[in-house]
C-alpha cells in the first residue's frame, strides 16, 4: 500500500526531490515551515501539559517532572506524525522510521528551549496548577519553542528533509481501507485550538482563585 502513496502524482521519489514543487504549490517553504512547526508543537504541547499535570499533581520533584514532560512530548509528537502515515498505508515500523528522521530535531529543539524558558522564569518550576505563573510560563515556553523550531524546520524543508519526508503521504489516508479507516484524522488547527482553550481556561481559573 505504501507504493500507492509514492506513485501519486507530484509526490516525488525517495530522496524527496519532488516535494519542493509541492511546497511551492502550497504557499512556499515559509508556509510549509509554519505548518510543520505547528504540527510538532501540538504533540510537544500535549506531552508537556500532561507531564506537568502529572508531575505537579503527584508532587514529583522538578527533575522528574521535566523528564516526564520531555518523554511524553516525544511520545505524543511522534504518535501524531505516525498515525497519518499508517493510515496512508505504511507499516508502523516504516512510518515510525520516517517520523524519527523527520521530527526528532524539531522536537528536540522545542524541548530544549521550552524547558530553558520555564527554568529561568522565577517560581515557574515550583508553581502549582492553580497558579498564574504556571500557565503564563507554559504559554511563554511554547511560543519560544515555536520561534526556535521554525528556522530549524525551514532549513530542513529547503533541503528535502524534515517534514518533506512525510509530505508525499499527505492525502493518501483519504483512500484508507480496512482497519486503517478507523485511524483518526486530527487536524493541526483543531488541536491548536483545543490546546489554546485549555491553557486559557487554566489561566482564568488561576486568576479567579487568586482573586
Amino acid at each position: 500500500m505504501s507504493g500507492t502513496a509514492h506513485d501519486r502524482p507530484g509526490h516525488g521519489g525517495p530522496e524527496g526531490q519532488g516535494d519542493h514543487g509541492d511546497h511551492g504549490a502550497h504557499g512556499g517553504v515559509d508556509a510549509m515551515a509554519v505548518s510543520a512547526t505547528l504540527h510538532c508543537l501540538t504533540g510537544c504541547a500535549i506531552g508537556e501539559i500532561v507531564g506537568l499535570l502529572i508531575g505537579t499533581g503527584a508532587g514529583l520533584g522538578n527533575g522528574w517532572t521535566i523528564a516526564l514532560s520531555i518523554a511524553l512530548a516525544f511520545v505524543f509528537g511522534f504518535t501524531l506524525s505516525t498515525l497519518p502515515l499508517v493510515k496512508a498505508g505504511l507499516g508502523v515500523g516504516a512510518a515510525l522510521g520516517i517520523v524519527l528522521a523527520a521530527d526528532t530535531l524539531s522536537i528536540a529543539t522545542m524541548e530544549v528551549v521550552d524547558n530553558l524558558v520555564v527554568a529561568v522564569i522565577p517560581g515557574a518550576m515550583d508553581a502549582g496548577l492553580v497558579n498564574v505563573t504556571f500557565w503564563i510560563s507554559l504559554m511563554l515556553s511554547l511560543v519560544a519553542a515555536f520561534a526556535a523550531a521554525y528556522p530549524v524546520n525551514r532549513f530542513l524543508l529547503q533541503r528535502g528533509k524534515g517534514h518533506a519526508l512525510t509530505h508525499r503521504f499527505h492525502g493518501a489516508g483519504d483512500e484508507a481501507t480496512g482497519v486503517r479507516r478507523f485511524i483518526p484524522t486530527l487536524p493541526t488547527g483543531s488541536l491548536v485550538a483545543v490546546i489554546v482553550a485549555f491553557i486559557l481556561g487554566g489561566l482564568v481559573v488561576s486568576i479567579a482563585d487568586r482573586l
